[in-house]
């Protein structure tokens, strides 16, 4: 294989180096011309450029690829990765987002979160609204705390194969109507006052 190697040399556009291969119809060119460096390899079909002037450095090409033992990404402004088709992240190991201010995560879709645990802590407060809010679980769900209130502007329903309601102290039950009725009911107490 033949290359054909030129070097051109000017006071005013600077110095251009091509390096041709006609067999596989590659032409690779490298421009100084004062305030830009620029590198270009263009072949049949694509073409890769590499621009680089004294505050930015801009490379366009199909496919870009870095291999590195480790890599580090600083910006002392904003950062900024956009795809048009599928955007990845993969781990072999842990991984840790942190940020200093508010972080958003947000889908015109679905959002999905899967994992063998999932903890979600908040220092505040922790808000979860939704127009339809299901929770579901194969085994024992629990709702602990100080204090809880359950609020519906309709109705409430609580079905089980049993259920028990139990109080350490004072147990109210009020309504504007109010029916206990079961196929055994059962009213006990040492003091039981109706009426």
């Amino acid at each position: 294989m033949a290359l054909l190697c030129k070097i051109e040399l000017s006071q005013t556009d600077g110095i251009t180096l091509t390096v041709e291969n006609k067999d596989g119809q590659i032409t690779q060119t490298a421009t100084f011309d004062g305030t830009t460096i620029t590198l270009m390899c263009k072949g049949e079909e694509d073409t890769s450029t590499i621009t680089q002037t004294s505050d930015s450095i801009t490379v366009e090409c199909k496919n870009f690829t870095v291999n590195a033992e480790s890599i580090t990404c600083n910006s002392t402004m904003d950062t900024l990765h956009e795809a048009e088709g599928t955007f990845t992240i993969n781990s072999t190991d842990d991984s840790v987002f942190t940020s200093s201010a508010d972080f958003n995560v947000t889908a015109t879709a679905n959002l999905n979160m899967k994992a063998a645990d999932i903890a979600a802590t908040a220092t505040d407060s922790a808000k979860v609204t939704a127009p339809a809010t299901t929770i579901n679980s194969d085994n024992t769900t629990s709702i602990t705390g100080t204090d809880v209130d359950i609020t519906a502007s309709n109705g409430t329903s609580l079905n089980g194969a049993t259920i028990k309601a139990a109080a350490d102290t004072t147990m109210d039950i009020e309504g504007l109507t109010t029916t206990v009725k079961g196929q055994s009911t059962n009213i006990q107490g040492s003091l039981v006052t109706l009426g």
